[in-house]
């Protein structure tokens, strides 16, 4: 059953939609523009998507090892003696990466530098220096270990020594 469209409704409608043969696609080709449309979104998208996952990663690590190495050297400066400033400054560190969710150990990113020696004489400077190496996200171990695929972080930060402070072994 059909139903009669009025002669006004109808030739309004052909004013707004231009010709028939230039505005309906051809039986075959209906649906192809959401295709291509996908096909398209997937292409650019999906890098997008990397790039910010990974420039996210990236960014947090930053965050993490100059907040690791700024209390690094607080906690070695304000420490009781030299053996306690390094532990101190080790678990600053573990604690600040672990905070953004990276598990390398303080032996392995922490390097502690004296003006002086002994590290805590007063007014002598301490640098911490953090570097931590961050793996591009979703890269598979196997092709990190042939292809080192990473990004090299590091932060140094210095710190002095109170001057007025009593000398500490």
């Amino acid at each position: 059953m059909r139903i009669a469209v009025p002669e006004p409704v109808r030739r309004a409608r052909a004013r707004l939609t231009g010709p028939a043969c230039a505005s309906s696609p051809e039986p075959g080709e209906r649906g192809n523009a959401v295709v291509e449309f996908l096909g398209v979104a997937l292409v650019l998208l999906l890098p997008l998507l990397y790039l910010v996952l990974t420039v996210g990663r990236v960014q947090a690590a930053t965050f993490a090892v100059e907040g690791a190495a700024r209390e690094a050297a607080r906690a070695f400066v304000t420490a009781p003696s030299s053996a306690e400033a390094r532990a101190r400054a080790g678990a600053a560190v573990a604690i600040a990466l672990e905070d953004q969710g990276f598990d390398e150990g303080p032996s392995d990113t922490l390097t502690v530098a004296c003006s002086t020696s002994p590290c805590l004489e007063p007014g002598s400077d301490v640098a911490a220096h953090v570097r931590l190496d961050v793996p591009l996200p979703l890269v598979p171990a196997f092709v990190r270990d042939a292809v080192p695929l990473s990004v090299p972080v590091e932060s140094r930060f210095v710190a002095e020594v109170d001057q007025y402070a009593a000398r500490r072994p």
